[in-house]
């Protein structure tokens, strides 16, 4: 942290007025917010290596013309950086309410045609002038990591559905995948993760973070990433809309391209991306106990069954696996599921009121501080409001139980009407001053009398315990 104090002075000649942690993402990597006489972002590392991996394509991506974030100043060892501030819209935000529903308006498909046809020119940018052994961890896709993935599927989420298959025919199948996806490897360059939490907006155009993990690979990898991700909820001719543009935007570096071998190798691409997201989801789901992952597989397998629909006749034996996958019951929770989905939070104020990112706004904001706070006591501080130390704390006196009464007066019609009126998200939260009492014993009960009163998909999240769960 002081570090990153010392480059903003560097820069600014002054120390940052305010320094505010930001959200994690997938990795290790901490990023702030520092406010003063600029706005930049700070970047700490915990690897040497991955960052030396994104300054080196960052840098190369910015000479190309590329919208990546212009780095200001890096730390004499390399594991922090300053960088501009792109502002706070993902792409995943600006498309919220078509990912919600399922039906994306011309606006946002418009942005997302926009998204995808800068493709191509990310992919290019390192084919001349650029050092491939800079990439983190490796410096090329290859068959290892092709055999890395699919093993991940099937350790981490076919075995763990209870589905039996045979090991050693499924491994000659996976053998062969592994040769034919590695039979034209190109020497373009492979975003790894280019999806839409990696791709800002500002001032209506796509800037691109977080490609720090990419390294030499094939085009249709980030292709069908982009395309089929599970929890986008693209209808098939948006689908079709966004590969005819990336074609189009593929034809200033490849003008002789062949379509029929191109579409040949990207639906290899789209099943091999499939499996290792099934892997991811499992690993999260089944292992991590986080729900919120389970719940994105009935999406991914709802993805894998369009697919089938023309089997995969090299691969007999694996198409034989996942058509069975495919018709498990518990994966068939078709992803059109409409209900009106009720996005409850608790929040400490501290950290501010959480952002609604379902595009709809409104809902509630229900301000708990008013009520006496266990959290002054060193009894109850080690306790949350799921504890029953603190739920009869908050009972005894009946001030917490009328006040939730107040609320479900407020949010039961609320929530009557939408459903009558086929809206497909609200969000009701509850803050605090910590978080961790008196918002969270709010939150608990509203999803449950909600649950119980209403045909309705709940998602509960406890931001500062970070917890999550699905009704």
């Amino acid at each position: 942290m002081e570090g990153l104090r010392e480059l903003y002075r560097d820069l600014c000649g002054e120390y940052p007025v305010e320094v505010i942690a930001l959200q994690a993402s997938g990795s290790h990597r901490k990023y702030f917010r520092l406010n003063g006489k600029r706005v930049l972002m700070g970047v700490v590392g915990t690897c040497f290596e991955e960052n030396r991996a994104f300054l080196t394509l960052d840098s190369h991506f910015r000479s190309r013309g590329i919208n990546a974030p212009e780095v200001l100043a890096v730390s004499g060892d390399g594991m922090r950086y300053v960088q501009e501030d792109l502002g706070d819209t993902l792409l995943f935000d600006a498309i919220a309410l078509g990912r919600e529903c399922g039906h994306y308006s011309d606006e946002e498909r418009a942005l997302l045609r926009k998204v995808i046809s800068k493709l191509p020119d990310i992919q290019f940018a390192c084919r001349e002038g650029f050092d491939w052994n800079v990439c983190y961890p490796e410096p090329a896709f290859d068959g290892r990591m092709v055999s890395f993935d699919l093993n991940y599927f099937k350790y981490c989420f076919l075995k763990a559905t209870g589905l039996e298959f045979d090991e050693v025919r499924l491994q000659d199948d996976f053998d062969a995948l592994q040769k034919d996806l590695t039979a034209d490897l190109g020497d373009t360059f492979m975003y790894r993760d280019f999806q839409a939490r990696n791709v800002m907006i500002k001032d209506g155009e796509p800037w691109f973070i977080d490609f720090q993990g990419g390294r030499k690979g094939p085009v249709w990898y980030d292709l069908a990433s982009f395309v089929w991700q599970a929890r986008s909820r693209y209808p098939d001719e948006l689908r079709k809309e966004l590969e005819d543009s990336y074609i189009a935007a593929l034809r200033k570096y490849v003008p002789d391209l062949d379509e029929e071998a191109f579409a040949q190798n990207y639906r290899l691409f789209v099943l091999f991306r499939t499996l290792q997201v099934l892997g991811a989801y499992g690993f999260r789901g089944y292992f991590e106990k986080k729900p919120h992952f389970l719940g994105s597989v009935p999406f991914a397998i709802d993805n894998l069954r369009k697919l089938l629909r023309t089997p995969f006749v090299r691969y007999p034996y694996l198409n034989e696996v996942l058509t069975k996958l495919t018709g498990m019951s518990q994966f068939y929770q078709i992803a059109e599921d409409k209900r009106l989905e009720v996005s409850i939070f608790s929040f400490s104020y501290k950290k501010g009121i959480p952002a609604d990112t379902s595009g709809n706004g409104g809902g509630y904001v229900f301000d708990c501080r008013s009520i006496n706070n266990p959290g002054k006591y060193d009894y109850y501080r080690n306790f949350t409001g799921m504890d029953p130390e603190v739920i009869k704390f908050l009972e005894d006196d009946g001030e917490m139980t009328r006040f939730m009464e107040h609320v479900y007066a407020i949010v039961d019609p609320h929530v009557a009407r939408f459903i009558e009126r086929k809206f497909t998200h609200l969000q009701v939260c509850f803050g605090c001053t910590g978080g961790q009492h008196r918002s969270v014993y709010g939150a608990e009960h509203l999803a449950a009398h909600l649950s119980a009163k209403f045909d309705v998909k709940i998602v509960l999240r406890h931001r500062e315990l970070d917890i999550e769960k699905l009704f």
